[in-house]
């Protein structure tokens, strides 16, 4: 037999054993064993499908809240926040009546708590605002929230928009264990069900929508690993308090 038949013999042999035992490394052959079998997720509950949300309770436009004056000089500088808010509560609790969809029930009874100080009086749940332009127009939004109880809150931005009136650009209810402010983003740090994982909300301005839309949900190690306190945000954002 010719010399180059033998050697393509040899080659075509190694390769069939190689191939009957498994993958190859540097080390020889190796068997990866069973990796199991993939299996195609299973979609529950298929044929139901939630209502469709009643007009005035569609998300993604900005809402001017009522009853408030226009702002002169489209500054937020001098807005009173319990005020803004107050309008704001109002107006929701009006328009859902009283069904949670748009501000907790228990909300018009938190914010009678505030007087007309500037401030709001030492029982006023509505959190000291934060001036901060998360709509990259250079006019600073007010960020503020209105505490509900120990633990949930009703978080709220605000823009003034070219004629003067206050909208609402976000709206979100949830446990804030953390709240960021950077450029054009909100971040918004929440406990999930595993203590040692936070999660993240990231909202962004939409110029074409108007408002901050979620951009991005991620998890994120809770440095607390283990402690029943809260996880808190590694770096707190910065920016101009308001009454």
């Amino acid at each position: 037999m010719r010399p180059f038949l033998r050697r393509s013999r040899a080659l075509l042999l190694a390769a069939t054993l190689a191939a009957a035992a498994g993958c190859a490394d540097v080390d020889g052959l190796q068997d990866d064993g069973d990796l199991g079998t993939a299996h195609a997720p299973r979609t529950l509950w298929k044929d139901i499908r939630p209502d469709p949300p009643p007009p005035g309770q569609q998300s993604g436009a900005a809402t001017a809240v009522p009853g408030l004056a226009k702002v002169p000089g489209l500054s937020m500088q001098g807005v009173n926040a319990v005020d803004v808010v107050r309008a704001d509560i109002t107006a929701a609790n009006t328009a859902d009546a009283g069904t949670g969809r748009l501000v907790d029930p228990r909300a018009i009874q938190r914010i009678a708590l505030c007087t007309q100080a500037v401030d709001g009086g030492p029982d006023c749940p509505v959190r000291p605002a934060v001036l901060a332009d998360v709509t990259g127009n250079g006019r600073p939004e007010l960020i503020t929230a209105l505490d509900i109880d120990g633990r949930l809150s009703e978080l709220r931005v605000y823009t003034v928009q070219d004629d003067g009136t206050i909208a609402r650009i976000l709206s979100r209810r949830g446990v804030l264990e953390g709240v960021e402010v950077a450029a054009e983003h909100l971040a918004v740090r929440e406990p999930t069900s595993n203590p040692k994982k936070v999660s993240i909300s990231d909202y962004v301005w939409d110029p074409d929508a108007g408002i901050m839309n979620l951009s991005q949900l991620t998890l994120d190690e809770c440095p607390n690993q283990g402690d029943t306190s809260p996880c808190p945000a590694p770096n707190q954002g910065t920016g101009t308090g308001t009454g």
